[in-house]
Order: structure tokens, then sequence, then C-alpha cells
């Protein structure tokens, strides 16, 4: 049975904007001229539109909710120098995320590292700089005492807690059930035993229950799990610094997505924040959001080279694919693959009036930028658009596959 095209970009990202022409401006900047001056493929990100989504979303919360940004979501130096004055704090997980955090200027006791494999290179710069480590395993937490005694002082941790629960409805779970990922709940109290006798103390507690969620009640209700798992496993003996309940706000990438209610999840927190502060008052609650700060504030564009029509089914072939974008070609396959938003990035005024493939230029098909998508007519030389691309985008796709040349990477 043949498939039923898609229509058009089915979400139109609110920083992004069209002038009269029907081109794509993003940040006011026309996309061809910004394609001419850096050449294609392209990134584009703009911080300002980024920053103003976590000023939005300050204004939602309750007064006190700390904003971490996980830099594994877009890592690009310049990005993060934009956003740390909107920030209080940023999550790493190696030593060169690290070194990316402290040259934005984040004070590196607002800096926390996690992963569960940390190596002595990763553990030895985060007791340098005097950051948090977070700690994922019983073995984990000796490697880091065995580095801090060479130091002579006690470092700051946090346990990751791998609890007995998922996040509902979420894009990838990362925690429930056997996990590498933080500590299981029932043998927190052990490792805090543990910790007691060696040169650590415990700055806070983290649980991150799963990614991608725009479901708000199951946010809402994850939130409120973890922090009831968090005051039930801690003795009162600790009183952390922090309680990070992670992130899992997700971002409308297809069709039938819609943006996630931020009311009723910082109506939950308001709720947990009041909990929180009635057992420990000088501990603040942490949010670690990556994708949801700056997801939709980045475009790929990439340049038409070639239209075949094979059998029936039109072609767009384009100067970029699955080596700069692997999530918008279905990260290696999905069990049903669905598209990006994508337009053409120099006719948005035009009728959609074909419905045409876009693949990259590698030889293998699974270099596919959009499936059976519905746009104006098309031709070599001309402009494709990917919207949500300022997160998991070039850092996240297999760069080296076919050597062809890195995008450019450009901040507005």
């Amino acid at each position: 049975m043949a498939r039923e095209p898609e229509s058009g970009p089915h979400y139109w990202p609110p920083g992004l904007e069209r002038d009269d022409h029907g081109e794509l401006r993003i940040a006011g900047q026309p996309a061809h001229v910004l394609a001419a001056q850096h050449g294609t493929p392209l990134y584009v990100y703009d911080a300002e539109d980024a920053g103003e989504r976590i000023q939005a979303l300050r204004s939602q919360l309750p007064d006190g909710i700390r904003l971490h940004y996980a830099v594994k979501a877009n890592p690009h130096s310049q990005l993060l120098r934009r956003l740390a004055p909107w920030l209080d704090g940023m999550d790493v997980a190696s030593a060169g995320e690290l070194l990316r955090a402290r040259q934005a200027g984040i004070d590196a006791r607002d800096i926390s590292l996690a992963g569960p494999g940390k190596t002595h290179a990763d553990l030895q710069a985060a007791l340098d700089a005097g950051c948090v480590i977070g700690v994922e395993s019983f073995g984990q937490l000796h490697r880091i005492a065995d580095q801090a005694r060479e130091y002579g002082h006690r470092a700051p941790i946090s346990i990751r807690i791998n609890p007995d629960f998922r996040l509902k409805s979420s894009g990838m779970h990362m925690g429930g059930g056997a996990s590498p990922f933080g500590v299981d709940a029932e043998r927190v109290p052990e490792i805090l035993e543990e910790a007691r006798h060696l040169p650590v103390y415990v700055a806070g507690f983290q649980i991150y229950a799963g990614s991608q969620n725009l479901q708000a009640d199951a946010i809402v209700e994850a939130q409120a799990r973890s922090l009831a798992l968090i005051l039930e496993l801690c003795p009162a003996s600790i009183m952390p610094e922090f309680v990070n309940l992670g992130g899992g706000f997700g971002i409308p990438y297809f069709p039938g997505d819609r943006p996630l209610d931020i009311a009723p999840v910082a109506e939950g927190l308001a709720a947990l924040q009041e909990q929180l502060q009635e057992r420990w008052p000088e501990t603040r609650l942490v949010l670690e959001l990556g994708r949801y700060l700056v997801g939709e504030s980045g475009v790929y564009l990439t340049r038409i080279v070639d239209r075949k029509v094979s059998r029936g089914e039109t072609f767009l072939v384009t100067d970029g694919g699955m080596n700069h974008h692997l999530a918008a070609s279905g990260n290696l396959g999905q069990v049903v693959r669905r598209n990006f938003p994508v337009a053409l990035a120099t006719r948005l005024n035009n009728p959609e009036t074909e419905t045409v493939s876009i693949v990259g230029p590698l030889c293998t098909p699974l270099d596919r930028l959009a499936d059976r998508v519905r746009l104006p007519h098309a031709e070599p030389g001309d402009l494709i658009a990917i919207f949500q691309s300022g997160a998991y985008g070039l850092t996240a796709s297999p760069v080296a596959f076919l050597d062809h040349p890195l995008p450019a990477e450009i901040v507005l």
C-alpha cells in the first residue's frame, strides 16, 4: 500500500520568520545570504532566541528553581558563552565538556560531571576544577575517593539514583529497571554509608527518569515520585545543597506533536519546593534541560545538488545528510520513521505542488532527511531548511562516515 505524503513544515518554531518574498529569516537574516556567506551545509543557531526561551521558562517557574544546561545537547563554545548569563549552571559528561563550560564563564561549583564511564582524566579534571562529581556506581565512588586522597581534600559528589519507575511517554528511558546510569534506589542507603568513610561529601542527589517528553502530567508525576524517593532514602544527617530532578522537557518534532504545557509542571514544582523546604530549607531544586532550551533555536540548511525521478518517485539530493544530522535521518533506523519539519527556505510562499523525498550525498539508503513530504517545486541550487536542529545535531552524528567536509556552524 502506498504511503501518504506529509505536508509542509508541521510545526513552525516561534523564533523563525519569513519575509514578504517567502524566504526564511533566521535571527532576521535571509537564509540565502547566510548560505552565501558561510557555504552549505550550515547549522545556524539563534542565541537570542534561546535566551528568550530560557527567560520565558523562568517567568513561569517558581522563584528559586535553578536552571542548568545539559552541554551534550549542543556544546558549541560560542553558544555556551552566549547562554551562560541566563543560566545557573551546566551539566557535563566529559573533561572536554567541563573545559567548555569553564571557558563559557560558569563557576566550577555550578558544574556537575555525569556519566557511567568517567575516566581517570575526567575525574582529575573535575577534582582540579572543584566541580561536583556525579556518582553512578560503587566502583566509581571509590575511584573518586582514591583520586581525592591525592588532592588532600574531600570531593563534592552527587548521588545519581536509578529509580524503580520510568518517565511515561518519554523519547528515551534514562532510569527504571536495570541501567548503567545511577545507583539502584534500593542500594542508595548502602552507598551513602560507604561515602561517610571516604574523602567525599554528598552535595546533592539526581534522578533523571527520561527524555523528550511532551506530556505535562507524566513529567509532574515523575518529578513528584523522584523527590519522594530522595526524601525517603536520604538520612536526616545529610543536608544536600541541591536536588536535581533532571529534565525530560520535550519539543515538537513530528506531525501531531504539540508543545509542552509548562503551567502544570510549574504548579507541581511549586508544591515540591514547599515540600523540600520543610525538610531542607537551604536545599535548591535544579532542572537540567538541554534540547528544550536550544532545540528550536537551530536550523540546518543544505543545498539541493540534484533532482531525479526514479520509477515515479522524486528525489531531491542535497549536499548534507545523516553524517551531519543523524537525528533527522532517523538515527540509523526507527520502527516507524518520522520526518522532522522541513521547508524550501526560499520558496515558503509557493504552493506545495509535489511529493518528494530529500536524501543526502552518502552511499547508503539510510541517508534520507525527509521521506515523501509535500513541498513547492524545487530545483538544484535551492535551499532546504530542517527545523528543530539546535540540539543533538552535528556532535551527535557520524561526521567521519564517507569523509565529507564538516558543515559550518554559526551563532547569531
